[in-house]
């Protein structure tokens, strides 16, 4: 359908093929501005009706064109800009409705315009608009382009971006070092971060008051969201409750938690306090605000991946002081105390840690660096 936005405001759909004398009958007393888009016309009042027949001939040519369009196949009549072909934009249109979109879909052009030595063609498919790319002589459709320099740009600021220290000497020194891990509950890695902090801890319990568990998500509505869902993103709430709320049942319970990720039975075999436990996650006050803590700070670190570690403020990799597993945990920690730590002679497993759930703290299914994002 041709839309057609009269002087006083008035809109008017008309087939152009069906009814071509619309355009004759006003063109006395119209004139043609510009085409916005393929099926918008927009036109005014003429101040002067001198010159009758040279608007009456444009009005006819007008019509001829939105006619032409729609007899030869294509019922939206293309209207395209830049000189750009309209037989090769309506091939290339053809061919993505034939071939590439699924069945109930259909793309229709909004407008077409010349970028960069091609047209970009832009789509509007189920009320999105989409854009593709088409060569001036209709051989090369390309679905996506690459603007290269905001592609060097994104590179080049990843980066310069903060590496990960992998050096006992480049770590900065503290009098009282924290190692801050990022995690999500339910992601195998992070709870393979969770099951070597948990055994370094078991193995030096002063090693508790350096590490803490931060959490990764966001905030939508007052809602906490995760990266794999809602029920992850429970879990992590709970996580932080007891870590704020009840401290020394976080670990028993994400001890058992890391077996079989039965949370029922694992509340109630570590005595937690479920009616605390309860509020807290329902009081925006604390629970949310206490995971917005570690989302800023996982904002301020640009966290992306469970695991990341923390230390002293700086980002560090577990694999340049020997890989997952409560050893390295312990000598990242020593690295970055001011004072010579009293368990810092102490050596811990260098056993990699079982990934996921499972009911040992090795299965041989370490996983290696991998992480989720």
């Amino acid at each position: 359908m041709a839309k057609v936005q009269t002087h006083n405001g008035k809109y008017i759909r008309e087939r152009a093929y069906a009814k071509p004398c619309f355009f004759l009958k006003n063109c006395y007393n119209l004139i043609l501005l510009k085409l916005r888009s393929p099926d918008k016309i927009i036109i005014k009042k003429m101040k002067n009706k001198n010159n009758y027949f040279f608007y009456l001939i444009l009005c006819v040519l007008v019509a001829g064109l939105f006619y032409w369009g729609y007899h030869s196949g294509n019922s939206q009549s293309l209207v395209v800009k830049n000189g750009a072909n309209l037989a090769t934009v309506k091939n290339a249109l053809d061919f993505i409705n034939k071939n590439l979109l699924d069945e109930g879909y259909s793309a229709e052009v909004e407008s077409v315009e010349e970028e960069n030595g091609v047209y970009k063609l832009n789509l509007k498919i189920d009320e999105e608009i989409t854009s593709v790319y088409l060569t001036k002589n209709g051989k090369t459709l390309f679905l996506s382009a690459v603007d290269l320099a905001e592609a060097e740009k994104t590179i080049n600021n990843e980066n310069n971006g903060p590496q990960a220290i992998s050096k006992c000497e480049d770590i900065n020194k503290s009098d009282s070092p924290v190692l801050e891990a990022f995690i999500v509950s339910q992601c195998p890695f992070g709870l393979q971060m969770q099951r070597i902090l948990n055994e370094a801890i078991k193995s030096i319990p002063q090693l508790e008051n350096f590490i803490t568990v931060e959490y990764i998500g966001e905030i939508e509505n007052n809602q906490i969201q995760s990266m794999h869902g809602e029920e992850e993103a429970q879990e992590n709430l709970r996580q932080i409750c007891l870590r704020e709320e009840q401290k020394d049942k976080y670990w028993p319970y994400v001890e058992c938690y890391m077996t079989e990720g039965k949370t029922a039975e694992c509340l109630s075999s570590t005595g937690v306090d479920q009616g605390k436990l309860t509020s807290c996650m329902e009081d925006t006050n604390r629970g949310i605000t206490y995971a917005q803590k570690d989302f800023t700070r996982q904002d301020e670190f640009k966290v992306d991946g469970s695991p990341t570690l923390i230390i002293n403020n700086e980002l560090v990799s577990e694999f340049g002081f020997g890989g997952r597993n409560p050893e390295a945990i312990k000598q990242i920690i020593c690295c970055a105390a001011q004072n010579k730590l009293s368990f810092c002679d102490q050596t811990l497993s260098t056993e990699e840690a079982a990934a996921s759930f499972s009911s040992t703290y090795s299965d041989g299914n370490s996983g290696a660096s991998a992480s989720c994002q």
